[in-house]
């Protein structure tokens, strides 16, 4: 692969994870899962990609998200947000809130309807996130940070590109069965070996691959236990009080997902706006992610108690949703102003751009959609 060479101070943060990592498989008799590994990738105190120091979004980072791409985005959300609240309290929780981008534009566009929120809740891992969420976010006082889930809530939960980030198992078909990768470390370098899963992973494949014993050898894909659980922690935190979690991510539904073709899975890796494969590289310092099966998420969520309130993809949501008259509030004969705008929201609703591959899937408690909204709903094809 040709990437661009991290600072030589990443380089050595990256080589003290490394060393963490190996420490850790030589004190597990010589493996660990591939989730483990991920999780110690991404979230390892001080060195994982998301609790380190690096940017990780817009120009100097990794990728760009759709909050970056137009203030539209969030306003968007802010509506749909507004309904949900006047149901509920007027109180939201964002998972992964990046540069504090998105919270900015919702409290802003909130704001300029008159609706009023009481809290705005984040809950960040990423230490420099969070101190750019600070930054970002200083001149709205009932914005607080955390670490956990609250016991209970009201409100609205957002959850932009959060799924996709939550460490996967790897299981792998070979002779008939399903294999689980394990990392382990051979000359120096961390690489795959298989082994059996267990009962729990085995019970996890057969709800999550539709026909998973047909599938050929060598076939690769990704399980989902630690998003399963997210969808079941939302439910307890919903389970006493009202409201709904938007959660917006790239991937599909089961039956897209398992596709015969997609023989390698979905797993990819984001390193300085360059997408690869290799989970191996430069530890801490690439984004590591796969595509969510929101059949899977969706089924969680409604095993737990939280009702399916949508699933529709991001393109139809935003347009229910009324991004097309927030764009329409700048005059089409103002270009300099009009241009940017309609260019960032065709990006976000094309389907060769975001419009189709991200999805949004709404779950709740004692809340309904917005007409247009709900006529978008597509759960059906969950």
């Amino acid at each position: 692969m040709s990437l661009p060479l991290p600072s030589s101070d990443a380089l050595a943060a990256s080589q003290a994870l490394q060393r963490m990592i190996a420490a850790e498989i030589a004190d597990q008799g010589g493996a660990i899962p591939f989730s483990r590994f991920m999780e110690l990738a991404l979230y390892a105190p001080n060195l994982g990609y998301y609790s380190g120091g690096a940017a990780k979004l817009g120009r100097d980072g990794d990728f760009t998200t759709s909050p970056e791409i137009s203030p539209l985005f969030g306003a968007t959300l802010a509506r749909a947000a507004a309904a949900i609240m006047a149901q509920s309290a007027p109180n939201i929780i964002e998972f992964g809130a990046g540069t504090g981008k998105l919270a900015h534009d919702v409290l802003t566009a909130l704001g300029e309807l008159g609706v009023r929120v009481d809290s705005y809740t984040i809950i960040e891992l990423s230490g420099e996130l969070r101190a750019r969420q600070q930054e970002a976010l200083k001149d709205f006082p009932q914005v607080r940070w955390t670490h956990d889930f609250p016991v209970a809530f009201r409100g609205v939960v957002l959850a932009n590109e959060v799924l996709d980030a939550m460490p996967v198992e790897l299981v792998v078909r070979d002779g008939g069965r399903w294999h689980r990768q394990m990392v382990t470390v051979d000359d120096g370098r961390f690489v795959f070996t298989p082994a059996e899963p267990d009962a729990a992973l085995m019970d996890q494949i057969a709800r999550q691959i539709p026909d998973a014993d047909t599938l050929q050898d060598g076939y690769l894909t990704e399980i989902h236990p630690v998003a399963c659980g997210f969808m079941r922690s939302l439910a307890q935190m919903f389970e006493k009080g009202k409201g709904a979690a938007i959660l917006i991510d790239y991937g599909f539904p089961a039956h897209e997902y398992y596709f015969d073709e997609r023989t390698s899975g979905t797993l990819m890796c984001h390193y300085r706006h360059h997408a690869h494969p290799d989970p191996f590289y430069l530890p801490g310092l690439q984004d590591i992610t796969a595509h969510v099966d929101f059949t899977t998420m969706a089924l969680a969520a409604h095993g737990a108690g939280l009702d399916v309130l949508g699933y529709m993809s991001q393109a139809a949501f935003l347009l229910a949703a009324g991004i097309g008259e927030l764009l329409l509030k700048t005059d089409p004969e103002d270009a300099l102003r009009y241009l940017p705008q309609s260019k960032a929201v065709q990006k976000l609703v094309s389907p060769a751009e975001m419009g189709e591959l991200f999805k949004v899937l709404i779950v709740g408690s004692g809340v309904v959609l917005e007409p247009a909204i709900e006529r978008a709903d597509r759960s059906q094809k969950l």
